[in-house]
């Protein structure tokens, strides 16, 4: 088992109910009057100052000297770690303690990347053996698949993967996807093949991820851990559909995978329950990339080699989090100065900024670890919160986000910045003639936005420039804003790794400084309620023909809505039902308007 060093056995129930009511918490409060008085333009020339904001570790180098605090800051942040018994609830974590209390369950996502020789308990059994026996399933798997041992219904390999799977089934998987295409050791094990994701239940989203596909070649992985997501079932019995229509019932067998532990229902499905994968209930679904939710369609792609140094990268950074002390900690440091930048300077946002085209998903999966998980208005015990928590995620790559949204960083609201930077790129392009190459250039940009955000411009120097009275109010920048810059040796499986467990125990040092429940997720459950309910109701009008009435149920403004959402529909003219699949989009002169309703 892993523990934070020098850890009392403290049970969580010793934090304080509310952090807002310790010393530590009013102390930062009153210091926040010190920190308005300050610049970050002077901050920034303080060399101490700037050498003391650093932390390092294991090639991961993270400057937060751009951010609104001093040292004295630092000192009471790690103060208000420790009232908020924060290595207690590091411990709890790891230890296998169930610190989601509303469901009652464990959170060991760090046990999907564990080494075989570690021991991690939940109620009383080791789980890494466990973990391992679906690893080395996956592996046996898709080595079948890609040396061509396991082939499709008709006896060709299967070079095409299809995952189908919403929300951390997706989001999570899509980033590492993304961020290895073009790594060179990774693309090198994805030669001849393609990955592609279904998440949107939208047919549009379905015709876009199917377009081109052969079902000869095309293996589906299904990812629902109870298999009765409404999207992602339906989604799955499309392209059940697709593949039957080709090949017939008994294709599916050779042609769809799931992963999920619901057995009897996968094999309900059509799919042999032996080629199901497993996972946990300790492990939630935007933090089960490191599970077979991610493993299985990453490793058919790249290789489970590959992926097995994705898996050692975020258990690195595992081992990190729970042993450094926290002034060296990045997770830990990272996620206090996030508490500082909500809680007390009312910044109600981050932008999360790689200078690499790489990690364009980066930000699209931290906004569900960290929104999901932090987005709540009361502590772990049910008490309305009197601060606020959780920030607004969003991002682009540098410099494609200096085109769009910089201009309100720059002088609009204060959102704090995360630059993300690479010291080697993963493909060289360099011009005879240029005096830098593209690379360079990338990075240039990285260094110069963080400091146009701290720095920014005054009037007096607008004037020194002879710049117009008249324009000088529209170019003055206030600078003072705040943002940290890491920057990774390069982006290969193993940092990719790091960065994803970087950020995801940001996220949990968050949510236990803030006293959250930082691993369920009741605010994505109600709208699914009424779905159900106007889903049932739609089925009825269409099939009476009938129009919705006040005796239905719903608000005069949905029921308005619901009439012309179904007036405007084509109805159904087959005799009797047929499946219609979204038209070829390479044909598209031959699609025609479907005779039945979308």
């Amino acid at each position: 088992m892993v523990v934070a060093q020098g850890v009392p056995d403290v049970s969580v129930d010793d934090a304080p109910a509310l952090i807002s009511t310790t010393d530590a918490w009013k102390d930062l409060a009153a210091h926040k009057e010190e920190i308005d008085k300050t610049h970050l333009r002077d901050l920034i020339e303080d060399q101490k100052r700037c050498e003391a904001l650093t932390v390092e570790y294991n090639g991961v180098y993270c400057d937060y000297a751009r951010q609104r605090v001093t040292e004295e800051t630092m000192t009471k942040l790690y103060e208000l770690a420790d009232e908020a018994n924060l290595k207690g609830k590091i411990n709890a974590m790891f230890s296998g303690e169930h610190i989601n209390s509303t469901e009652d369950r464990a959170v060991l996502h760090v046990a999907t990347r564990a080494p075989r020789n570690k021991v991690i308990n939940v109620d009383g059994k080791n789980v890494v053996p466990d973990v391992w026996d679906v690893l080395d399933k996956i592996k046996d798997f898709t080595e079948k698949v890609r040396n061509g041992e396991w082939l499709g219904h008709t006896g060709k390999p299967l070079t095409s993967v299809v995952a189908i799977g919403i929300g951390g089934s997706f989001l999570g998987p899509l980033f590492v996807h993304t961020a290895l295409r073009t790594c060179g050791e990774a693309a090198e094990g994805a030669r001849g093949r393609q990955l592609r994701f279904l998440a949107n239940v939208d047919p549009v989203d379905v015709a876009r991820s199917l377009n081109g596909l052969d079902p000869e070649t095309t293996l589906v992985v299904v990812v629902s851990k109870t298999f009765t997501t409404a999207e992602t079932m339906l989604n799955a019995r499309t392209v059940r559909q697709w593949i039957i229509a080709s090949l017939g019932q008994e294709a599916v067998k050779k042609h769809m995978v799931a992963v999920s532990t619901n057995l009897k229902l996968v094999g309900e499905f059509g799919i042999d329950p032996d080629n199901a994968f497993a996972f946990w209930d300790w492990v939630g679904g935007r933090y089960s990339v490191c599970s077979a939710v991610g493993m299985l369609p990453l490793s058919l792609q790249y290789g489970f080699e590959t992926m097995e140094k994705f898996l050692e990268g975020a258990w690195n950074i595992d081992e990190h989090f729970a042993t450094a002390p926290f002034e060296e900690n990045v997770p830990v440091t990272l996620g206090l100065l996030s508490v500082w930048n909500v809680s007390f300077l009312d910044c109600p946002a981050r932008a999360i900024l790689p200078y690499t085209q790489a990690l364009a998903k980066l930000a699209p999966h931290i906004q569900q670890v960290a929104m999901e998980s932090n987005g709540k208005g009361v502590s772990i015990d049910g008490q309305p919160l009197p601060y606020d928590t959780g920030e607004i995620d969003f991002g682009e790559p540098g410099t494609n986000g200096q085109h769009s949204f910089y201009q309100l960083i720059h002088q609009g609201r204060t959102i704090p910045c995360d630059f993300i930077g690479i010291i080697k790129s993963q493909q060289s392009v360099y011009l005879k003639g240029e005096i830098v190459s593209n690379h360079d250039e990338l990075m240039c940009n990285f260094f110069a936005q963080a400091d146009a955000l701290a720095v920014g411009k005054t009037a007096v120097q607008l004037r020194s420039e002879n710049c117009p009275d008249s324009l000088i109010p529209h170019k003055t920048f206030t600078g003072n804003r705040p943002s940290l810059s890491i920057m990774l040796p390069a982006l290969n499986a193993y940092t990719t790794g790091q960065i994803l467990a970087i950020y995801e125990h940001r996220v949990a040092t968050q949510g236990f400084i803030w006293g959250l429940n930082s691993f369920d997720q009741w605010g994505v459950e109600l709208g699914k309620v009424l779905a159900s309910k106007v889903r049932a109701t739609m089925n009825e009008k269409r099939t009476k023909g009938e129009k919705m009435s006040d005796k239905d149920g719903f608000n005069p403004s949905t029921t308005a809505m619901l009439n012309r959402y179904l007036e405007g529909k084509a109805q159904l003219k087959y005799a009797e039902p047929e499946d219609v699949f979204p038209c070829d989009l390479i044909d598209s002169d031959e699609c025609r308007p479907p005779t039945s309703y979308a």
